[in-house]
């Protein structure tokens, strides 16, 4: 069994890329780090053979509906504030992740898990639910929206 930091080293970009599509950027690096925490204690466990990064993906996911979880309970921001705020909030900047945010989040799961981790659409259904046929639908409808998002941009649209 290979030591935690080399799987760290190995499978962190690809868990960090994962938690960036389906989280965005702000919540992506708390997410990775919840995940590789939680995979330290059962990584003993793990059995011969298993497939680590299919194992941390998993993870992340669980992770990431968490983080939702989470998000979720949060207080929703209101029209009326009584007190401006300090300063101003930094405007999101990061194009990928404005795209990503269009998709549907299973579209963005299906995208992150195949293309992102490198899972056969087969663990993509089994991490999603559902048929190995409508996850690779999810992903390729994301792929086309990210694409005309993408020519749109090009063309001046946006």
């Amino acid at each position: 069994m290979k030591p935690f930091e080399q799987i760290v080293r190995e499978h962190g970009p690809a868990v960090l890329r994962v938690c960036r599509a389906v989280l965005g950027p702000d919540a992506a690096e708390d997410a990775w780090s919840e995940t590789f925490l939680a995979a330290l204690g059962a990584y003993p466990d793990l059995p011969e053979g298993a497939n680590v990064q299919a194992w941390l993906v998993t993870i992340a996911k669980r992770k990431a509906v968490d983080q939702h979880r989470s998000a979720a309970r949060n207080p929703l921001p209101v029209n009326d504030i009584p007190e401006p705020p300090p300063a101003a909030a930094p405007a999101d900047t990061d194009g990928l992740w404005t795209a990503l945010k269009t998709l549907s989040v299973r579209q963005r799961e299906a995208l992150a898990y195949h293309h992102l981790a490198g899972l056969p659409y087969a663990e993509v259904a089994q991490l999603l639910g559902g048929s190995e046929a409508a996850c690779r639908r999810s992903a390729a409808d994301g792929i086309k929206k990210l694409r005309t998002l993408y020519e749109e941009d090009r063309n001046g649209i946006l």
